[in-house]
């Protein structure tokens, strides 16, 4: 774990442990950050979303597979 000091308006960090129904500002902090790091994961899986090729149908894939002869 790191220490840091952060200042933030108050009303804005009231808000946010309301809404996230956090117990302590720690708590509130750690959720807006894992919830902007879950939301910054998706962007990019959306982002390459049907851009790749596959070489293997579905069906191969699901039950084809060639390593158990």
């Amino acid at each position: 774990m790191s220490k840091a000091t952060i200042i933030l308006p108050r009303e804005l960090l009231n808000e946010l442990m309301y809404l996230l129904h956090a117990k302590s500002k720690t708590e509130t902090v750690m959720k807006a950050v894992l919830e902007e790091i879950r939301r910054k994961k998706v962007e990019r899986v959306q982002s390459v979303a049907g851009s790749m090729e596959f070489v293997r149908s579905a069906e191969k894939l699901r039950h084809g597979d060639e390593r158990l002869g």
